[in-house]
């Protein structure tokens, strides 16, 4: 058999094959390494998810709550965000629950106000961080919000609303014993009215049927003692009241904002009653020095706890045919409802 020197051997031509896939083999790889490769400027993400405490809540209210976080350490790159996570259920709260994000991304103190939350509801929180690498979560704090009633010694039972940073009673006050459990002396007595300079109290028109609605009407001297309202609650100072009609506009239309809507209680035409503070204040009328009842279904008079001067005391009114929130003062021995703020 003649072999033709020009003609590849079949030795070389598997050679050659050999040779030419590797080099595919390599070429492919090279691609592959290429296609892996991140574009120009982007790196690798380094370091760790941030570490985060939950500090502390404070201002606890019906609603609302005041969270502190801490970022101590944003794990080596810029924060993403950061802020709070909060559940009724969930004993290790998530970003997956409810959140707020807090402005900033810094490794520092920040604080969030929680806010809509539901009354007298066990709620676990915890703040977060987020950076590229993930989310780093801190220590749970267990809180629960405010009861939506409360109750005073008599087993008397309010509902109670959130006003601003203030917390008040949306009833009026009509228990006949002090906080200690001391009865507060009914006085029915016009004569007896006239001449007391200590506790008493009466029901308008000395009719217990109005017991519930209106609630009692107590001499300033009663408020005085520092005993009638519920434990962690006390009748509230002058400035307090200024503190209530300043955040719902001022004296002008405090008093529609305050006063219950409709005629069920006041006198038509209630005007620009709206109540969209909850307060619901109602027309429980006073009595006077002199021991006569007037203005039931027309007025609310509330005693403050500050005396302007000796024998003389603070009190807001309300009226039913105006929407403004009168300011006077009156003798310790008138009968004015009351309402209590939280303490």
């Amino acid at each position: 058999m003649l072999i033709n020197k020009d003609q590849p051997s079949i030795l070389t031509n598997m050679k050659t094959f050999t040779t030419c896939s590797a080099l595919a083999i390599l070429l492919a790889g090279l691609i592959l390494c290429m296609g892996c490769k991140k574009k120009s400027g982007e790196t690798a993400a380094t370091g760790t998810v941030p570490v985060v405490l939950t500090v502390e809540y404070n201002n606890l209210l019906i609603k609302t709550i005041d969270v502190t976080g801490n970022v101590t350490n944003n794990g080596g790159s810029v924060l993403t965000k950061r802020g709070f996570c909060w559940s009724s259920t969930n004993l290790n709260p998530t970003i997956l629950n409810d959140t707020m994000i807090s402005p900033g991304n810094g490794a520092a103190s920040f604080t969030c106000s929680i806010k809509n939350l539901t009354g007298q509801t066990t709620y676990y929180i915890r703040a977060f961080a987020s950076n590229d690498i993930g989310t780093g979560y801190g220590n749970t704090l267990t809180f629960r919000t405010i009861d939506t009633t409360i109750t005073d010694i008599d087993n008397n039972h309010y509902r109670i609303v959130q006003i601003g940073s203030q917390i008040w009673m949306a009833e009026n006050l009509r228990t006949i014993r002090y906080n200690n459990g001391s009865a507060i002396p009914l006085v029915t007595d016009v004569i007896e009215w006239m001449s007391i300079t200590t506790p008493g109290f009466c029901w308008y028109n000395n009719d217990a049927a109005t017991y519930y609605t209106y609630g009692a009407l107590y001499n300033w001297y009663t408020v005085n003692t520092g005993n009638l309202a519920p434990a962690g609650w006390h009748v509230p100072t002058d400035a307090e009241w200024t503190t209530l009609t300043n955040y719902i506009g001022g004296e002008s239309v405090a008093g529609g904002k305050l006063k219950e809507k409709g005629t069920a209680h006041w006198n038509w035409p209630n005007s620009l009653a709206t109540n969209e503070t909850g307060f619901t204040g109602l027309p429980g009328g006073y009595r006077i020095k002199e021991g006569l009842f007037g203005e039931l279904q027309s007025s609310g008079y509330w005693w403050s706890s500050t005396a302007i001067i000796p024998n003389v005391a603070w009190f807001r009114s309300l009226n039913y045919n105006f929407s403004y929130i009168l300011i006077s003062n009156y003798d310790e021995n008138y009968g004015l409802s009351v309402r209590c703020v939280r303490d």
